[in-house]
C-alpha cells in the first residue's frame, strides 16, 4: 500500500518526533508498504540544520528500497520564540505544499498520515488526501496549541478562541486521529473527535536495543570513559532541552546536592535553554553536560543511570507525554517525575519511581537522595519499570497494530473488533 507521511521532523534527528517518524517509516516499509515522506532537513533539537543538509533547497533521497524522502526548505530560527516557531512552521508548510500536491495527484497514496506538530501542516495533508482520493490520518504527538497558550508562547483570548475553533474543525475533518496517551485521547474527545475515529498509538521502545542486561558492558565502558568512579551514583536526564521541560529545577537540585560527592548528575541533550543551564550550573563539579548520544549508544547511556529524571513545567504534563519516558522505563531504572499527582505520568511511574511536585528543586533533591541511598528500592522500581515497558511499549507489537489499522482505514482489511492489548495506556 502507498503511504504518504508528512512530518516536519524526521530521521536522522535523534530525539522527539523526528526519531519516531523515522522509525515509523522504516517499520512500515519492512511490513511491505511503499512510503513517501515529506519532511524538513534535520534541525532539532539544536535549532540548526545538520551537516550535509540545507535549509534553502529541496532534495530527494531514494537510498532505501521502498522509502522516498522529500526534504523541503524552511526557515530555522536560532532562538525560537512563540512567533518564530509559527513562522518556522509556516515556512515549511509553504514549501512542502507543491510536493504534497504533486504526490497526491501523480503518486496517489492510499493513506496520507500527518504528524502534529506541525498543526499548520495538517490542513495540507487533509487536502492532499482528498485530491488523491485517500484516507487522512492525523497523529497528535503534542497538543501544541493548548501547551503554547498555557506556557505563554502565544497570548490573547481572541487568538486562543479562534485557534481552538479552527483546531476543532480540523480534527473533525480527518478520517482518523490518534495520539500517544489516554489522557490526550480524552482531551481530543473534548475537542470533538469521535471515539470510533480515534485510537491510541503510544511512542514505542526498541526493547532489544534498550536492555539493561544486554547493555551492561557498554554502560560500564561509558562510565569509565566519562571518568565516573565505581561508587558514584548517576542521575540522568537525556533529551531535548527546551522550556516545557522545566530543566532549571535540576540545576537547582544539583546545587542542593553539592555536598553529595557520591552523586553525579548528567544532563544530556541539546536545545534552546542549554546555554542558560550551563551558565547556571557553572561551578558545580558533580553536574555535567553531555551532547546527545548517537542512536546506537542510547541503550548504554540509559543503562548507565541509577536514576532517571523527568521534570515538566506545571500544567504541561497532560498536554505532552515525553517520548523519553519509554526509554527510561525500558532501561529498568527508577524515574523521578516532577508532575502533578493527577497527571497520567504520575500514574505511569507510581510503581516505577517517585513523583515530586513540578518545578520543586527540593522535591527532586529529596527523591534523588532517597533513591540513591536505597539500592533495594531502586532494584524493585527498576524491575517494575522494565516490566511496564515490556507489556505496553514494545516497538514490534505497536508497529504491527499500526500496520493493521492503516490497512483497515484504507479498506484493505476488516476493522479490528476492539483495541489491541498493546495499545494500552502509555
Amino acid at each position: 500500500m502507498k503511504l504518504l507521511l508528512l512530518s516536519l521532523n524526521f530521521s536522522p534527528e535523534l530525539t522527539g518526533i523526528g526519531k519516531y517518524s523515522g522509525e515509523m517509516a522504516a517499520g512500515l516499509v519492512a511490513r511491505g508498504h511503499e512510503v513517501a515522506v515529506v519532511c524538513a532537513p534535520p534541525h532539532y533539537p539544536a535549532w540548526r540544520v545538520g551537516a550535509g543538509h540545507s535549509s534553502g533547497r529541496y532534495s530527494v533521497d531514494r537510498s532505501q528500497p521502498g522509502l522516498t524522502v522529500y526534504r523541503c526548505p524552511l526557515w530555522v530560527p536560532g532562538r525560537p520564540t512563540g512567533l518564530r516557531r509559527l513562522l518556522h512552521q509556516a515556512s515549511f508548510a509553504l514549501c512542502c505544499l507543491p510536493v504534497l500536491l504533486w504526490l497526491a495527484l501523480f503518486w496517489r497514496p492510499a493513506v496520507v498520515f500527518a504528524v502534529a506538530p506541525s498543526t499548520l501542516c495538517a490542513p495540507l495533508a487533509w487536502l492532499a488526501a482528498r485530491l488523491a482520493g485517500a484516507k487522512a490520518w492525523l497523529h497528535v504527538q503534542d497538543l501544541e496549541l493548548d501547551a503554547a497558550f498555557k506556557m505563554g508562547l502565544l497570548r490573547g483570548q481572541r487568538l486562543q478562541r479562534a485557534s481552538l475553533l479552527a483546531e476543532r474543525a480540523l480534527l473533525g475533518a480527518f478520517d482518523h486521529v490518534s495520539t500517544i496517551s489516554r489522557r490526550m485521547l480524552r482531551q481530543l474527545a473534548c475537542k470533538g473527535v469521535k471515539l470510533q475515529h480515534s485510537s491510541l498509538l503510544p511512542n514505542w521502545v526498541d526493547l532489544g536495543d534498550i536492555d539493561p542486561v544486554r547493555q551492561g558492558p557498554a554502560a560500564e565502558a561509558l562510565r569509565l570513559g566519562l571518568g565516573i568512579a565505581p561508587g558514584q551514583k548517576v542521575v540522568l536526564f537525556s533529551g531535548t532541552m527546551n522550556r516545557k521541560q522545566g530543566l532549571g529545577v535540576l540545576v537547582e537540585a544539583a546545587q542542593q546536592l553539592r555536598h553529595r560527592e557520591d552523586i553525579v548528575m548528567l544532563l544530556c541533550g541539546e536545545g534552546e535553554v542549554r546555554p542558560a543551564l550551563e551558565a547556571a550550573g557553572a561551578g558545580l563539579p558533580q553536574l555535567r553536560f553531555l551532547d546527545l548520544r548517537p542512536a546506537h549508544e542510547l541503550g548504554a547511556l540509559l543503562a548507565l543511570a541509577d536514576v532517571h529524571l523527568l521534570p515538566q513545567v506545571r500544567d504541561a504534563a497532560d498536554l505532552v507525554l515525553p517520548s523519553k519516558l519509554g526509554g527510561m522505563l525500558a532501561s529498568g531504572r527508577p524515574v523521578v517525575a516532577g508532575v502533578d499527582a493527577t497527571s497520567e505520568i504520575a500514574g505511569l511511574v507510581r510503581h516505577c519511581g517517585l513523583r515530586v511536585e513540578p518545578e520543586s528543586a527540593a522535591g527532586f533533591a529529596a527523591a534523588i537522595t532517597a533513591l540513591c541511598d536505597d539500592e533495594a528500592a531502586r532494584q524493585q522500581m527498576g524491575q517494575a519499570a522494565r516490566q511496564l515497558a515490556l507489556t505496553r511499549l514494545g516497538a514490534q507489537a505497536l508497529m504491527d497494530d499500526l500496520h493493521a489499522d492503516l490497512q483497515a482505514l484504507a479498506g484493505e482489511a476488516p476493522l479490528l473488533p476492539e483495541m489491541p492489548a498493546a495499545q494500552a495506556e502509555a
